[in-house]
């Protein structure tokens, strides 16, 4: 019986032929897609790393191998989750690769079950971290909906300060705080002032 799954496209990296049509059988057997690459070369220059949810590469390959790999996501802040798959002797690499973030690695030939449940796990990272990702962005979206002195005025508030400190830092009154106030709890979506700081400390905005 397959299992249920939202969209998926899992990106395959081998230069073995065989062990991508493996791949490519165990996978779509269970309602996935798939999309193969011969080289970590190939797979950079396509949109994969941006659409695929999950990359499953071998360790040792021509030219960039899969650690080469890693590490140059990992510069472009693309957190594609990975699955190594390696030979026997490469071991020591993979184990350093998980240090390093990957998913999960497995030394050939390897059980397709325990595969397919590295495989779950790989798309829930997957899912978490594109959920963030947009979730981040939205608040990004409001911040940037607020006025520059709106923009000023939330750090003060989220640091501790009362209104009457905040008016006196910015040479403003205390009256113009609290109507900053008001707008920036409106336009950054906040039922709560402690929903607001929340939002202050993910945000981050430098203290002017």
């Amino acid at each position: 019986m397959k299992r249920e799954h939202a969209p998926s496209v899992l990106a395959i990296l081998d230069d073995d032929k065989a062990v991508q049509s493996a791949l490519q059988d165990l996978i779509e057997s269970e309602g996935m897609s798939t999309i193969c690459f011969d080289s970590a070369e190939q797979f950079l220059d396509s949109r994969a790393r941006h659409q695929a949810s999950c990359l499953i590469a071998d360790i040792g390959m021509p030219g960039m191998s899969g650690i080469e790999l890693q590490a140059r996501l990992k510069a472009e802040q693309c957190a594609i989750p990975i699955i190594f798959i390696t030979a026997r002797g490469d071991i020591p690499l993979a184990v350093s690769a998980m240090k390093e973030g990957a998913s999960d690695f497995f030394a050939k030939p390897f059980e397709g079950g325990a595969f397919m449940v590295a495989i779950e796990h790989a798309l829930e990272k997957n899912k978490d971290v594109r959920r963030k990702a947009l979730e981040h962005a939205d608040l990004l979206s409001r911040h940037c909906s607020l006025t520059p002195r709106e923009q000023e005025v939330l750090p003060l508030l989220v640091s501790g300060l009362m209104n009457k400190q905040a008016a006196a830092q910015l040479g403003i009154t205390e009256y113009t705080v609290q109507v900053h106030r008001g707008h920036i709890m409106r336009k950054m979506r906040a039922d709560s002032f402690a929903a607001l700081v929340r939002m202050g400390e993910r945000l981050n905005p430098r203290s002017p």
